[in-house]
């Protein structure tokens, strides 16, 4: 059985007292250009950092990649890369969908060299279930297992899920300075 995705969101009443806010699933989010996909899009915050206390504050989880300070708390589910279904739209419709559902996704992505990116953000990833395999430049590659820990800082990289069965990843995003 596959792990449900669920979010508890605290906040604080109008005295200031410890509250739950909201309880409830997080709806999944498919995209043709990556079929078999599931993105869970839990939390972010705005750029330039957050504050905490009795003031009301909405989630922040787009665009995509948060910019320098920002956060984005996200769930990816991938499906096994040899039975992901094909998409049979065409490119310009799927960057399109990709755009409007998950802005600044697809920008972030080398044309030609699929599934390959880099992003001016330091990434903490959990592989939570099934198997992942992480590569980096010239092709080497990290096999990751549940319990994996993975610190992703701005480098050039792209995730597959070589097995048979679906793979889930929780990312901690935090947007960041490129050093020049």
């Amino acid at each position: 059985m596959s792990v449900q995705v669920r979010q508890v969101i605290t906040g604080h009443d109008a005295n200031g007292k410890s509250v739950v806010v909201s309880d409830g699933a997080t709806p999944a989010i498919e995209v043709g250009a990556i079929p078999g996909a599931q993105f869970y899009l839990v939390w972010g915050t705005e750029d330039g950092g957050t504050t905490v206390g009795t003031r009301a504050q909405g989630a922040q989880v787009l665009p995509f990649f948060p910019g320098s300070g920002g956060t984005r708390f996200v769930l990816l589910r991938f499906a096994p890369d040899s039975s992901a279904p094909q998409s049979i739209a065409s490119p310009d419709d799927l960057s399109a969908e990709l755009e409007d559902k998950l802005p600044g996704l697809v920008g972030a992505f080398e044309p030609d060299n699929p599934g390959m990116h880099t992003t001016d953000t330091i990434d903490y990833g959990l592989c939570v279930e099934g198997e992942m395999w992480l590569e980096l430049d010239d092709g080497h590659e990290v096999h990751l297992t549940p319990g994996t820990c993975v610190v992703q800082r701005g480098t050039r990289h792209a995730w597959h899920n070589r097995s048979d069965e679906p793979a889930l990843m929780a990312y901690v995003i935090v947007g960041a300075d490129r050093e020049s």
